[in-house]
């Protein structure tokens, strides 16, 4: 075989990848799409929104309840505080709540 004959099957497996991923984007969008115009959405912002937010997943019973939570849900409220006042501040928020 001539050096113009190898085939790379990295760069092929990677084209493939991309493919796969491409269409199942399109897949999701188009469903999302199809979901929306049967809902008979007010607006084309909405329309908008659920398109664009197709590629999020329900939350599971193990995502909502339980744990301890280290990570701010609104990072835009804790400006100006250290992770560790956040953590403790949402720590201590939960045991009020819960009592």
């Amino acid at each position: 075989m001539e050096r113009n004959d190898i085939i790379d099957f990295k760069a092929l497996e990677k084209e493939l990848q991309a493919a796969l991923t491409a269409d199942e984007k399109y897949r999701r969008e188009n469903a999302a799409k199809l979901r929306a115009v049967e809902q008979r959405v007010a607006s084309y912002e909405e329309f908008r929104g659920i398109v664009l937010a197709s590629h999020l997943k329900p939350l599971e019973q193990k995502d909502k309840m339980g744990g301890k939570r280290t990570v701010p849900w609104n990072c835009c409220t804790t400006q100006g505080k250290t992770f560790q006042d956040v953590a403790t501040e949402i720590s201590q928020n939960s045991h009020k709540s819960s009592g």
